[in-house]
This record gives structure tokens, C-alpha cells and sequence, in this order.
């Protein structure tokens, strides 16, 4: 389940405790819409922990040594001899 089905998880309970007024024989609709958060709550966690540990941390690239830096001339018109 993603974290997209334990938001639902929880607004589903959060509806069935707090929205309603239904009467079921031998069914506590609070309660089971408690349990639905509590569930909903988690699986939040236990993804956002998963999804923590996947992150891949790429190291910084490191300069060849040895290899000099390109630099072009620069041609501002005034340099090369036309602005004089």
C-alpha cells in the first residue's frame, strides 16, 4: 500500500468516527473507523521511513588532476585590434 492508500486509510476513518451517525447491529462504527487512522497513521510512517532509506546520496564529482581548464580569448571588439 503507498502513501496515497493510508491518506485514503485515514480519511475513510476520520469520516466514519467524526461524520456519521449510522447504527450497525454488532458493529462499533467509531471504533473501526479509529482503527481505519491508526492503520492509515502507520503505514504513513512506515513509508516515508522506507522511502528515507531509498534516498540515494550521489556523491559530488571530483576534478581530474592533470587536465587544465579551456579558457577562450575574449573578443569584446576592443582586444583584437578593430577598437583602436
Amino acid at each position: 500500500m503507498g502513501l496515497g492508500g493510508c491518506i485514503i486509510l485515514i480519511a475513510v476513518g476520520a469520516i466514519l468516527t467524526f461524520a456519521t451517525d449510522w447504527e450497525m447491529e454488532g458493529v462499533n462504527l467509531d471504533l473501526v473507523g479509529v482503527i481505519f487512522m491508526i492503520v492509515g497513521l502507520i503505514g504513513v510512517t512506515t513509508f516515508s521511513s522506507i522511502a528515507r532509506r531509498k534516498r540515494v546520496v550521489v556523491p559530488p564529482t571530483t576534478p581530474v588532476v592533470g587536465e587544465e581548464p579551456h579558457h577562450h580569448p575574449r573578443r569584446d571588439g576592443y582586444s583584437d585590434g578593430y577598437g583602436v
